[in-house]
């Protein structure tokens, strides 16, 4: 069993920049600046715990914006494990996003992941927005350069990205993005709505489903999906991914962000 779950385990929330769409000629969404600004107000938190088929707690995620200077952010993100999967494989992951401008793009990516028996794994990506660039290095492996044909998002940046969209149900957009050392034109499908009982009480989500057709990092079993609050807040409050066996599920227990005055 841990052999299937622990490929899983944190690449269950960066699972946008693997869709790739061939067939369809869709447009790049536009982020609602409104909304941006609520959720990049530089205090937004959000913490997850993350469960196994049978609602068995395997880990945790969090989610914070840190406000920089002249109008720049980092997106902070760490994975933990829980309980007795500690034992078997241990995970303490750090991911930090630094993006800027309108449409809060990328410029700097830092990775640093801890795990298993200590293993420790650091990546870098420098994004050059205006000359269409990208430099990724991995440890001390040599530096790769890739040109890509437009701006890019990478895993963090488009899930924010996202949640700005015009979540409109029965719609598609695309969010360009950076990840598995290439662009991808990552396809998302909004679906319906749906109330779900959550941390904050009983919410209208809305939910959106990026559509999966992955490259060589895993197999995967089903269909992710993701429901956001339908309010100007646009909080993820579960993600859900089908895996070999069974699912994995992220599910919000604490959310904080003074410039959403709704909760």
């Amino acid at each position: 069993m841990m052999s299937i779950i622990k490929p899983h385990f944190w690449l269950l929330f960066f699972i946008l920049p693997f869709t790739v769409c061939h067939s369809e000629e869709l447009q790049p969404g536009i982020p609602d600046q409104d909304i941006f600004r609520t959720i990049f107000s530089g205090e937004e938190h959000l913490q997850y715990e993350v469960s196994w088929t049978g609602g068995i707690k395997i880990g945790d995620l969090s989610l914070q914006i840190r406000k920089g200077k002249d109008g720049e952010y980092e997106i902070h993100a760490r994975v933990t494990d829980f309980g007795v999967f500690r034992f078997f494989y241990p995970v303490d992951d750090t991911f930090t996003t630094f993006v800027k401008g309108d449409l809060k793009l990328p410029y700097r990516y830092e990775v640093l992941q801890k795990e298993g028996r200590g293993s420790v794994t650091r990546r870098l990506t420098l994004y050059d927005q205006k000359k269409l660039k990208v430099r990724y290095k991995r440890d001390e492996d040599d530096e790769l350069l890739v040109e890509v044909e437009s701006p890019v998002h990478n895993e963090y940046s488009s899930f924010y990205a996202t949640r700005a969209m015009n979540l409109v149900p029965k719609t598609n957009f695309l969010v360009p993005t950076f990840a598995d050392k290439k662009r991808n034109a990552v396809k998302v499908q909004v679906m319906e709505s749906e109330e779900i009982n959550t941390v904050m009480g009983r919410l209208k989500t809305v939910k959106v489903m990026p559509i999966m057709k992955f490259k060589g990092l895993y197999d995967k079993a089903g269909d992710t999906v993701i429901w956001i609050t339908d309010d100007a807040c646009r909080v993820p409050v579960k993600i859900n991914s089908k895996i070999l066996i069974g699912s994995l599920t992220a599910t919000l227990v604490g959310y904080q962000n003074p410039a959403c005055s709704i909760y």
